[in-house]
């Protein structure tokens, strides 16, 4: 019965991933080039192109060859999130994920910034290298949930990027997310991240806390793996 429902599951599932991923990129465009004013915008179309490929590369993996954890990052957001604090942390970074599209508009069409192309190009290719690390950390675990929750018979992963941090999920996102305004050839974006890298940290720490006391083994891997983000640093 499991296979047989898991088939009809999945044509449902694709098309929801696929159609998600379409309204997502149509969103970034719009609050991009309606706050700038004009598609005479080479970073923002740049941009598009790594980070709409980049995703559409880690969702065609998946439906290939790990259906399941597509189905986990389709439950994504604040309405999808258990506790409270969590909708709230959510919310914060949605917020300054919207705005640091919009500032970047806005900062093309009143020229605040002054970014090299060279550095916007640098930093596309920084921002792919976090989509890199994401789905090597996709790879390695099939258990990463969009929200905090510890799957029944979840394993302990400690091979791969867990080697190196315990969070490289959020590594990775992190790494686009700082190079995304220069990508962008806006330095006042960084208003924006600076929200999402905020509730980022929170929500680590929350999760922190969640796995030592319901993942087995928690406790040992973070003794194991000092750190959380950045290699060195924290």
């Amino acid at each position: 019965m499991s296979a047989i429902r898991e088939r009809h599951e999945s044509p449902a599932m694709i098309g929801r991933a696929t159609l998600g991923l379409g309204v997502m990129m149509l969103a970034i465009a719009l609050l991009i080039f309606l706050p700038a004013g004009t598609v005479r915008y080479w970073q923002a179309w740049a941009y598009l192109a790594v980070f709409g490929g980049s995703t559409a590369i880690i969702t065609a993996y998946l439906v290939r060859y790990d259906r399941a954890l597509l189905a986990r990052r389709l439950e994504a957001g604040p309405l999808a999130e258990r506790e409270h604090r969590q909708k709230m942390l959510s919310g914060i970074a949605n917020l300054g994920f919207l705005a640091l599209f919009v500032l970047s508009g806005v900062d093309r069409r009143l020229h605040w910034s002054t970014v090299s192309p060279m550095a916007s190009l640098i930093a596309d290719a920084v921002v792919l290298l976090g989509f890199a690390i994401v789905l090597l950390t996709f790879r390695s675990n099939s258990y990463t949930s969009a929200t905090i929750v510890v799957a029944k018979q979840q394993p302990l992963v400690d091979q791969g990027p867990y080697g190196v941090v315990r969070h490289p999920m959020y590594a990775g996102a992190l790494l686009m997310l700082v190079a995304t305004p220069v990508a962008l050839g806006s330095w006042w974006a960084s208003l924006g991240v600076l929200l999402v890298i905020a509730a980022i940290v929170a929500r680590l720490l929350d999760e922190e806390r969640h796995l030592s006391a319901h993942l087995g083994g928690y406790a040992g891997y973070r003794r194991r793996v000092r750190y959380r983000l950045v290699p060195h640093v924290w």
